[in-house]
């Protein structure tokens, strides 16, 4: 991933550098399990449990190899001398890249997780403040009934918590290593060393692999990684929109010295929710090689390989940085809760339609009768910029069930609103646990 949306903690996780140091402590922790049952002997084992591999030593050997663990092992065994012999022993690449794969993958997952917990605290904290500022509902891009801007953001958390499950369950999915050689018999490797190496390292043996884990586990994390990338783009579209002119309801944050438009001064886009909007088309499309990845040949081929190396630090690199972005753009964005009340009016109490109408059928009118009126006059306060309460006390059709007071009294706000602390504590969304989701 380019420079421009890696950041540090993520970026370090997915190096080069630090693949390496996985793929060495793989082999290390083997060796411990060999050791433990005589095959490799104590002095052996000393020099081995110091080993490294110096990268650039590395690219030199597999320059000539053109196999890049067979480069590792050599480099690795130009630190431990004699004791090298003992080094791979009963293993396959496959053995050590899988079983490296999945600590690094463990490892950004957990970084994730952290990074989306402060993304559910601000949008908690955000969704508490704005609980009761009301605003338009739309279905359709059109007004629909009154919402309040809390509510909204308490949806926003509810997929955030969906999210980070789904994070934790392709977690536990790839929370496995495999230590069985060439095809997942273990003829070269006991059971035994696999169990004891994968518990030395955090993981549990996956119960059955053939040369290499089966890559639904991959596929699963990479679905997840792009579902909260959508979700992500979800919420940055619904920013983009309450940010345009015509609505202007909540603008993401514009600091000073920032600038919209080489060409108009005046301009305040959507430069960052678009970014989101833009990283999350990259993201999606990673699942596509990391699904077509669960279908090798045989015990395995090397297809999925290739898109491996650049789809797992891809995909998570772009959503480390657009969960950080996101984050960003919650706690600093500028809401504006005049306007959503102001654009409230616009359709001159047209929204409060279907309190009309449910006052008429409640009242002994038939339902498509009822509809009828409502409907008409909804129509013409909305052409007319008339207010509907006031075409309703005009209209014969409507007063023979209504009374002006029943009327006035079908236009409040509080009505559309009246249930929504339910949805917050549905959530458990209190002051708490928006800070500890």
């Amino acid at each position: 991933m380019i420079e421009r949306y890696t950041r540090a903690e993520m970026g370090a996780i997915w190096s080069e550098r630090r693949k390496i140091d996985h793929w060495v402590r793989v082999e290390i922790a083997v060796c411990e399990a060999w050791a433990e049952r005589g095959v490799i002997p104590a002095e052996a084992m000393e020099t081995i449990r110091h080993a490294s591999c110096d990268l650039e030593r590395m690219k030199e050997i597999e320059k000539e190899t053109d196999h890049d663990v067979i480069a590792f092992l050599r480099a690795m065994g130009e630190t431990v001398g004699e004791a090298s012999r003992y080094v791979h022993l009963g293993l396959t690449s496959s053995d050590v890249i899988d079983t490296a794969l999945s600590l690094q993958t463990i490892e950004a997952i957990d970084h994730l997780v952290g990074e989306l917990d402060s993304l559910l605290e601000a949008v908690g904290r955000e969704a508490l403040k704005h609980r009761d500022s009301v605003m338009m509902g739309r279905t359709h891009g059109v007004h629909a009934e009154p919402i309040t801007f809390g509510f909204k953001l308490a949806v926003w958390y509810d997929e955030l918590r969906r999210n980070r499950q789904r994070l934790l369950d392709a977690r536990e999915n790839m929370r496995v290593g495999k230590i069985s050689g060439a095809v997942g018999t273990h003829a070269n490797v006991p059971p035994e060393v696999e169990e004891s190496v994968c518990a030395h390292l955090g993981l549990e043996a996956a119960p059955a692999s053939t040369q290499i884990l089966q890559r639904d586990r991959h596929a699963q994390v990479i679905t997840a990684l792009a579902i909260l990338a959508t979700s992500l783009d979800k919420f940055a579209t619904e920013v983009r929109h309450l940010q345009r002119t015509e609505v202007r309801e909540l603008e993401e944050p514009f600091d000073p010295g920032n600038m919209g438009s080489s060409a108009m001064p005046h301009k305040r886009n959507p430069h960052e929710t678009e970014r989101i909007g833009g990283l999350a088309r990259l993201v999606r499309g990673y699942v596509t090689p990391a699904l077509e990845n669960i279908v090798l040949w045989h015990e395995r081929d090397i297809s999925n390989s290739s898109a491996e190396r650049v789809v797992f630090p891809d995909a998570f690199i772009l959503v480390d940085y657009m969960v950080g972005l996101m984050t960003e753009i919650v706690s600093g964005w500028v809401v504006y809760p005049e306007r959503m009340r102001a654009n409230l009016e616009m359709t001159f109490g047209a929204i409060f339609s279907q309190q009309v109408l449910l006052a008429l059928v409640n009242s002994g009118l038939d339902r498509q009768d009822a509809y009828k009126i409502v409907q008409r006059n909804a129509q013409d306060a909305w052409n007319n910029e008339v207010h509907l309460g006031e075409l309703l006390k005009n209209d014969p059709e409507a007063t023979r069930y209504l009374s002006a007071d029943d009327i006035d009294r079908l236009f409040d706000v509080s009505y559309h609103v009246q249930h929504l602390d339910r949805t917050f504590e549905r959530l458990g969304l209190s002051r708490a646990a928006a800070a500890n989701p």
